[in-house]
């Protein structure tokens, strides 16, 4: 959870005085009070609502819900002026792909406005863009550069500019070396040939996203009446929502958002763009859910109060809602809206006795063994992305894709291994030996069926073959059963051949082990050699069962 501190004085102006009552409506609008003090309220905001990180938003959207300025707020966009364009070079399509970027006027900036944006930008950072990873955001004052804007990459020592803070030039090589918020985020960037930036048309290099701006064009100031943003990343649904989310921001400061002509090389778009999703809701699914008896005009009063607009089962969605992506989450919404207070609990009329289903009791007695040897147990998403389940893993496979999927997470996992690289690729500062498992689900296609396998992985960094084959003999012997291993003629691509084995119990194929191909490792940027396990737990536990 991330905190919005709000000044206590600036909020009682705004929405009323911070009394019992008023903490509670709080509470009630999903995000409860941490404390309050003479000068400030700190608020905790969920990961679901980074719209709400951003305190020109949280007052909208809290007036609404009490009642005052309800339904969907619609955002004026002026068309682009002259000029008003960037051009995006294809040699970013392998180091940081897509930008989007708006331009705002008739700002006023004081000390306190500059600091609740730079507030939002890297709160946004945090949470949406997921440390800079996904997204990064750069605001530049429009009196320092001169547009139209290019957004390229190239060899990191071409790219030079003095950055924010400091005083003298360096190229990208000696920034991710030398300065301190490039030490903090060199792991974004490390093994890249080329670095992307922004440059002016003047040549004038505005930053080296998602490090760091330049000093000369990145920093604004209380002079400052027009800003340029720009946002880069993976996700071109992502970076359209974190640039929505900070143009209401500014439009609620006063401020007037321009669009941007963006050049692809295959395309032109333009952002921001502020058209409200259209979804459907069914009443009758509204009310099943909810144990409620709304009727249609009920419904449409408690989504506008959730800054919705309704009419006859179509809801316009705000663009700056990052997190409604299925009718469910309206539902929520009506709940909200509705106060959760006001449900009447009722204990059902059907009694049951139930158990702890006697697979689950297998996989629990797995992972206390695992964790028992010092191994740390994971977690991960069913869905994933095509980036690390087939292009880092080298894999040509059909897939089970979601179907008009708003995020780079469209399709269904097939198998826990990819997951394991990916957490040892996201923590390389992490200390070392990281010795890691998973149990989970994966989604295998079987003719015209999907087809559930529970499975598990286990993942050393550093590790061999030999000493994974030990903590597989240990877990063997700990359920009472003895594993035998073969020379597998056909094995998964990220194994090194002749230095992987396939695991079967009474003759039946449960899966392999083996070292990882350094190639799999570079796609990663993983250092470490790497030892990966992973087997077919129902197909295991199926076979202890059927020979009990």
């Amino acid at each position: 959870m991330t905190i919005l501190t709000i000044s206590k004085k600036q909020f009682e102006k705004d929405i009323g005085k911070i009394d019992d009552s008023m903490q509670d409506k709080i509470a009630m609008f999903g995000t409860p009070v941490e404390y309050i003090n003479n000068e400030e309220i700190a608020i905790e905001i969920f990961p679901n609502r980074p719209d709400l990180l951003a305190y020109q938003n949280y007052k909208f959207s809290f007036l609404s819900f009490l009642g005052k300025n309800t339904g969907l707020k619609k955002l004026s966009v002026n068309k682009p002026e002259r000029n008003y364009q960037v051009i995006v070079d294809k040699s970013v399509n392998d180091v940081r792909p897509y930008t989007v970027c708006a331009v705002v006027k008739n700002l006023k900036f004081d000390d306190e406005k500059i600091k609740e944006i730079i507030d939002i930008q890297e709160k946004l950072h945090l949470t949406l863009g997921r440390k800079r990873k996904k997204a990064a955001i750069g605001i530049y004052p429009m009196e320092k550069i001169k547009l139209p804007i290019n957004y390229g990459a190239k060899n990191p020592k071409d790219i030079k500019f003095i950055p924010l803070d400091e005083t003298r030039e360096m190229d990208g090589t000696q920034i991710l070396q030398r300065h301190p918020t490039g030490r903090e985020y060199a792991y974004l960037l490390e093994g890249s040939d080329k670095f992307p930036f922004f440059s002016d048309a003047n040549n004038e290099v505005m930053s080296m996203p998602p490090i760091i701006n330049s000093n000369k064009t990145g920093k604004i100031s209380s002079d400052t009446k027009e800003i340029f943003i720009e946002c880069s990343g993976f996700d071109i649904n992502i970076l359209n929502k974190i640039l929505n989310i900070l143009c209401f921001a500014l439009a609620e400061m006063g401020g007037k958002i321009y669009q941007t002509n963006l050049k692809y090389s295959t395309k032109t778009l333009v952002s921001p763009d502020f058209e409200p999703l259209k979804m459907r809701l069914s009443l009758k699914n509204t009310n099943k859910l909810l144990g409620l008896k709304l009727k249609e005009n009920e419904v449409k009063k408690l989504l506008e109060k959730m800054g919705y607009s309704y009419s006859n089962g179509k809801v316009l969605v705000p663009p700056y809602r990052s997190d409604v992506l299925h009718e469910v989450d309206l539902i929520e919404d009506i709940a909200i809206a509705y106060g959760y207070d006001n449900f009447i609990p009722a204990i059902p009329e059907i009694s049951t006795t139930g158990k702890i289903n006697s697979g689950e009791i297998f996989k629990e007695k797995i992972s206390e063994i695992l964790l028992g040897l010092g191994l740390l147990e994971t977690s991960s998403y069913h869905l994933t992305t095509k980036e690390f389940q087939l292009i880092k893993m080298n894999k040509k496979q059909e897939v089970i894709e979601v179907k008009d999927s708003k995020t780079e997470y469209s399709i269904l996992r097939n198998d826990l291994s990819h997951y394991l690289l990916k957490i040892f690729y996201e923590n390389p500062d992490v200390e070392y030996p990281q010795d890691i498992f998973q149990l989970g689900k994966v989604f295998v296609i079987n003719g015209d069926d999907i087809k559930e396998e529970e499975r598990l992985a286990i993942g050393l960094a550093p590790g061999n073959f030999t000493r994974l084959k030990q903590i597989i003999d240990y877990l063997g012997n700990n359920i009472g059963k003895e594993f035998s291993f073969g020379v597998p003629n056909d094995f998964p691509e990220q194994f090194v051949e002749g230095r992987v084995a396939e695991v079967k119990l009474n003759g039946k194929p449960l899966g392999y082990f083996g070292e990882v191909h350094p190639k799999i490792l570079k796609n990663f940027k993983i250092k470490m050699p790497v030892a990966l396990l992973e087997i077919n737990l129902e197909e295991l536990f199926n076979t202890i069962q059927n020979n009990s």
